[in-house]
């Protein structure tokens, strides 16, 4: 069964709109997608990459770029209808931003496949295969937040450190005093 658009357009199957809409909310709700060409990966590989992705909680699908325009428009961001060109497949990740990123480099670098990243979006900026890869270096949030308290602590303790030495000192000058007097 068909379902008619609106304004005269293409008739759409059910079963395309149902996997438009699937992809339109998947994309509404992710923080980081990165667009991957999986030409060229064998079943084991390609269900390898899905279980390494998928125990970081990324969905990996292979979509049509006809669909995938579609759905990305109606999530609000028609700017990736751009970077669809090709074989697609997406990453997406909904937590950590750099995580989709930092697994489909390491998996590209680990299988001799630099062409396998084309792209992605991160907080509604388009990305490029590059700046993809840049974010791949940065560190993961749990490295971030600790070398932010690391930057945080470091001035406190160097302040209670200071105001302790006249203290020890006083300490130490009234110490000297009494088995002098003693």
């Amino acid at each position: 069964m068909t379902v008619a658009t609106t304004h005269g357009a293409a008739r759409i199957p059910d079963d395309k709109q149902r996997a438009v809409a699937d992809l339109a909310q998947r994309l509404g709700k992710m923080s980081t997608a990165v667009l991957t060409d999986h030409r060229g990966l064998s079943v084991a590989e390609l269900e390898e990459l899905r279980r390494s992705l998928r125990s970081s909680g990324i969905d990996y699908v292979v979509v049509k770029n006809t669909l995938a325009r579609r759905a990305s428009t109606e999530a609000g961001i028609p700017q990736l209808s751009s970077s669809l060109v090709g074989p697609t497949a997406l990453a997406i990740g909904y937590d950590e931003l750099s995580a989709p990123a930092r697994i489909l480099v390491e998996y590209a670098r680990g299988h001799r496949r630099p062409e396998m990243v084309k792209g992605g979006i991160a907080e509604g900026q388009v990305l490029s295969a590059e700046e993809v890869r840049q974010l791949a270096d940065l560190p993961s949030r749990e490295v971030l937040m600790s070398q932010l308290l690391g930057v945080i602590e470091a001035p406190v303790a160097q302040l209670v450190q200071l105001l302790q030495s006249p203290v020890q000192g006083l300490v130490g000058l009234l110490d000297a005093k009494a088995e002098k007097a003693a």
